[in-house]
């Protein structure tokens, strides 16, 4: 997987929101980060050094998903 530079407004976004060390949902981040793929832009963000941890979790009824920032990303 090839990842987009860290000056990428779109991961930028992601980066800003994930920051605050707290959990978020896969549609808090399309909406707070006007971003469509999570998964990728995670996945990139790792390539980048970044520790991000996914929980699924089960809330009435409907599985959601869950991404913590750990650690930020080597350059950021």
């Amino acid at each position: 997987m090839h990842a987009a530079t860290l000056t990428s407004p779109r991961l930028q976004r992601v980066l800003r929101l994930l920051k605050d060390g707290q959990p978020h949902t896969t549609r808090d981040i399309v909406r707070r980060a006007q971003v469509m793929a999570v998964n990728a832009c995670v996945a990139e963000l790792r390539q980048h050094g970044a520790v991000i941890d996914c929980e699924a979790r089960i809330v009435n009824g409907s599985r959601r998903f869950y991404y913590t920032m750990l650690k930020g990303p080597k350059d950021a």
